[in-house]
């Protein structure tokens, strides 16, 4: 008799889950429920699970509303009229148009409008009226009384109780962003919407019995059936599933003659296997659609890395999906797919950031709008975000909700902060948004509409409505296409390196790269500024203390980096074992015997998997469960601790002492939550040997193309120091020289018109073009009348020195541009004089300019000076005894040392006190570390970006030298000397 609940995914509107409004159901002893979420239909499958794990029949439906206007509610038949729902409000999604506020006809839905709305209907065959327990007593001067065939009982859920009404209340004073006090009647549901007896609420019809027969007949002619096992994906890529085995067959054979030559029987062995296994359990297209793609990048010359763990397949190594070589690295195959797995192995496919889109508009029109989205995301109520949200409705002032957020356990809250902190705790967890999930992609066999209404976000693309976990729940597997910096500094490079140098490099000779013998040296100094995924000062560290010189190494370390291992103390113990291989003891026999090649240390997700099945007695599946729901990949709770009891449970029952399960389960929990498997580190290693080649051959032009991918672990400014470093001189812009992004000529960089702040883009992009297609700018004059340039944009320009080849100080161009414009309007470039006139001759005072404010001009357009260095700038004539690469040779000594800021790293210790970690360079631009322990830090805080003197120890760890801090201050520069 319920035909219209809401669920929480009904967004700042309900406040029960699905789960809850089941269990309701069981409450009210009721068979049949019916969830209508307002426009979406994202809840539709974790309801119907629940409602069979009750023995409820679900029915189904979306309630459509027009800026929190009720228009009409549809009920689905069937699994047809659930399709026609979504494909219904998908239109309008999609157009970015209203919703009508007439339905239009259905042919397997029912549409339910409010005895409110009656009396200007006309109504069709499949349109009822609901009429409210409230109601009832009007149907007796209603001309409705005369068609109580067309009546339904109407008793919406929204909420069980007065404390879910507040919670109501609380939900849409946030969406409509106003005062709790300030909501109308309008904007809230009928106090009235909990889930009356189904007794009491028979009573309230009981002179209208034909309104209960009605409501019943509904129900009984509604059902909605699914499978919940089978594959959602497209099943077929050709025309069959017999020619698609036979063509995955004949591309994974050809591939296997070019990545291991023709007699590689361990290789043929691994690929038949795999291949059958791939046939069996039915994921050829999968396999046939994700080479598509890369077929198609390939062809427009795109860059990709392929990960997930689908890089553990030769056969994916053999269709160029990955360039990772399972075989060499004795990858896991039972990560990769195993007997008892339902769905297919994941592909990460990454793409320049440049290209992404383009990839994505190819799979778009390659499988159709109606086959093809993105996964959706649902963004949650949490923490802090919510009690700013709550602090808001309130109308409290920003200071007190920065007190609340800052000190959630203050002892002397008022009433309404505790009536927030109540309510916050309450709607932990509610869907807030929906969003989009960072790359997935769905591509379905039947229409996507028989699962889902589509949103169109910014982004541009169709996009589900629900997120990977029902996504996987109903047997989709999503195809992650990525974009990252990494990929397109790499690509870059290769094209400035052809331009500049005329040499054309083959990027993916990644064989050549390892036993590349410079590149080796780069990566056992640490010299990886620039290069993907161990530029950071952690990484640097890392690989000086590994003594890291070759891929399987940088391979282990791609994974130890990752914050569970350091966390669970474990990299320092790896690192250790590395120096001392004999002097420690493995925990279990097991551990030797599975992690040998790590020293006894879980280094991968594959490690996980080894431990639970081999130490544990865990199986296979029950073990990726495991490692997936520790990654956040798996969403049942309670799986998950039937899986956690289990493994406890037979480390018992194997006579394991309660000491060693508890240690190991501790390196397991703290571990696989943050892991790489050991394809994906190995795809990632991959990637920076291709960045570190570049970078040992060809490092100017490799970090011209990192200045401009932007997204690198450090500032712009910092890769400017590395060029340099690098031998290559600096320029500022230039208009007859730089392009509107960074460009490199032989030796000389000239940083791009792009870094300059407040410069428009227009401008920015217009100077070069214009010069590339007619010439260099001759003079001032010359410029304005090619580009139309206006005085504000001309002003920033000579500031930054763009026009320095004219041999003239800036206050003299300052000059000269007021006296050629003065208050004239921007000239148009397109409108030139038929007859260019001669420019004016005029005679200005002397006029002068220093290298300083040179700098200072710099350092507020660019955000750093180029002309001078901040070392350069201080007023202090200290030097530093020592340079940054001779730390190693005065270990144990006490030093007093200047450096520029880099970055910071803010961890807390045991006791919850801040200690950092910090880098700096040198004036010679090398790197050097520090540590501040909480005493020193509290002494001598850090006060911003800028030049320090610090006092400390040089000590070492593991080959790697740091200085501790014991005094640090901030050194001051020499004034701007523009304000004078």
């Amino acid at each position: 008799m319920y035909l219209n609940c809401h669920s929480y995914y009904s967004l700042r509107y309900g406040t029960l889950s699905p789960e809850d409004l089941v269990k309701q159901a069981l409450g009210l002893k009721t068979k049949t429920l019916v969830l209508t979420d307002i426009n979406n239909s994202s809840a539709i499958f974790e309801f119907v699970k629940s409602c069979k794990e009750n023995q409820i029949k679900p029915i189904v439906g979306i309630e459509f509303r027009k800026n929190n206007q009720y228009l009409y509610t549809g009920i689905a038949k069937n699994n047809e009229g659930f399709k026609e729902l979504n494909s219904f409000l998908t239109e309008y999604n999609l157009a970015k148009e209203q919703l009508p506020a007439k339905a239009p006809e259905f042919k397997h839905c029912y549409i339910i409008y409010t005895f409110k709305q009656a009396k200007s209907l006309d109504l069709k065959n499949n349109e009822l009226i609901g009429i409210r327990p409230q109601e009832v007593n009007q149907l007796l001067t209603s001309p409705l009384n005369k068609q109580q065939h067309k009546l339904v009982i109407w008793q919406p859920i929204t909420f069980i109780n007065k404390a879910g009404y507040e919670l109501h209340c609380h939900l849409r004073a946030i969406d409509k962003n106003i005062l709790l006090s300030m909501l109308k009647s309008d904007d809230l549901a009928p106090q009235t919407e909990w889930p009356v007896p189904q007794e009491k609420l028979l009573a309230a019809y009981i002179n209208y019995p034909d309104i209960i027969n009605n409501t019943q007949k509904l129900l009984d002619s509604c059902s909605f059936e699914f499978d919940f096992k089978s594959i959602k994906n497209k099943r077929v890529f050709t025309t069959s599933i017999e020619d698609d085995q036979r063509l995955l067959t004949k591309l994974a054979m050809d591939g296997l003659k070019y990545r291991y030559g023709s007699n590689n029987k361990v290789a043929e062995e691994r690929v038949e296997k795999e291949l059958q296994i791939i046939f069996n359990l039915g994921f050829s297209a999968y396999f046939l659609i994700t080479w598509d793609i890369i077929r198609y990048s390939l062809s427009r010359g795109f860059y990709h890395v392929g990960r997930g763990s689908g890089a553990n397949s030769v056969v994916a190594y053999c269709l160029k999906i990955t360039d990772v070589d399972p075989i060499e690295l004795d990858l896991y195959f039972e990560r990769f797919l195993n007997p008892k797995r339902t769905s297919p192995p994941d592909f990460d496919i990454d793409y320049s950031w440049k290209e992404r889109d383009e990839i994505q508009d190819y799979i778009f029109k390659r499988y159709g709008k109606e086959h093809t989205a993105l996964l959706g995301a649902t963004s949650t109520f949490k923490g802090k975000s919510t009690i700013r949200e709550l602090g808001k409705v309130y109308g409290l002032p920003k200071e007190e909700i920065d007190q609340l957020v800052n000190h959630p356990e203050g002892e002397h809250h008022d009433s309404v902060a505790q009536k927030i902190f109540t309510i916050g705790n309450r709607m932990t967890d509610f869907p807030n948004l929906r969003t989009i999930h960072a790359g997935g992609i769905l591509i379905s066999e039947e229409p996507l509409s028989y699962y889902t209404a589509l949103d169109l976000p910014p982004k541009g693309f169709p996009t589900i409505q629900w997120d990977m976990y029902i996504a996987e729940d109903i047997g989709f597997e999503k195809l992650d296409i990525l974009s990252q910096r990494g990929i397109g500094h790499i690509k870059d490079c290769v094209d400035i390196v052809k331009q500049n140098q005329g040499i054309t490099i083959d990027a993916h000779q990644v064989e050549m790269f390892k036993n590349d013998t410079t590149v080796k040296k780069l990566l056992q100094q640490g010299e990886t500024n620039g290069c993907f995924y161990i530029e950071s000062p952690a990484m640097r560290g890392l690989l000086k203390k590994l003594q890291c010189d070759n891929y399987i190494s940088l391979v282990a370390a791609s994974s130890i980096i990752r914050p569970g291992v350091a966390r669970s103390g474990m990299m320092r113990e790896y690192i250790q074992r590395f120096h001392n291989p004999n002097g420690f003891k493995y925990l279990h026999p097991v551990m030797k015997e599975q992690l040998e090649e790590t020293y006894g240390v879980m280094v991968y997700q594959e490690d996980v998997l080894k431990v639970c099945h081999h130490f544990a007695g865990l199986d296979l599946a029950d073990a990726d469960v495991l490692r997936r729901a520790m990654s956040g990949k798996y969403r049942s709770k309670k799986e998950f601790q039937r899986i956690v009891d289990k493994f406890f449970t037979n480390c018992k029952e194997k006579g394991y002492p309660d000491s060693l399960t508890k240690e190991v389960w501790r390196q397991i929990e703290s571990f696989a939550g943050y892991s790489f498997s050991k394809a994906h580190s190995a795809s990632y290693a991959v990637e920076s040997f291709q960045s570190l080649y570049l970078k040992a051959h060809y490092p100017k032009e490799f970090m011209v193309a990192v200045i401009n991918n932007f997204g690198g672990f450090y500032h712009t400014s910092v890769y400017v120091n590395e060029a340099r470093r690098w031998g290559a001189k600096i320029h500022p812009p230039c208009v007859n020289h730089s392009e509107y992004l960074t460009s490199i000529k032989g030796g000389d960089i000239y940083l791009g018109f792009i870094h300059i702040q407040n410069l428009e883009r227009s401008i920015a992009q217009k100077i070069s073009y214009e010069r590339n297609q007619n010439g260099d700018y001759l003079d001032l004059q010359d410029f304005i009348e090619r580009t139309g340039a206006g005085k504000e944009q001309l002003i920033l320009l000579i500031r930054i020195g763009a026009f320095r080849f004219l041999n003239k100080t800036k206050p003299q161009l300052l000059w000269e541009v007021h006296l050629l414009l003065g208050t004239k309007k921007d000239i148009l470039p397109e409108c030139k004089p038929l007859f260019t006139p001669k420019p004016k001759n005029y005679t200005l005072p002397t006029l002068t300019q220093s290298r300083v404010e040179d700098a200072y001009d710099e350092i507020e357009l660019l955000g750093f000076p180029v002309s001078l260095t901040l070392f350069e700038l201080l007023q202090t004539k200290y030097k530093n005894p020592i340079n940054a690469h001779q730390l190693q040779n005065n270990i144990g000594k006490r030093i007093k040392l200047i450096g520029q800021l880099v970055t910071i790293k803010y961890v807390r210790t045991i006791r919850k006190q801040q200690m950092h970690f910090a880098t700096f360079f040198d004036e010679q631009g090398e790197f050097f570390d520090t540590t501040h322990f909480p005493d020193s830090l509290k002494a001598y805080p850090f006060k911003g970006h800028g030049m320090y003197l610090i006092l400390g120890k040089i000590v070492e760890e593991f080959g790697f030298p740091s200085i501790e801090v014991e005094k640090m201050e901030k050194l001051p520069i020499v004034s701007d000397p523009r304000n004078n």
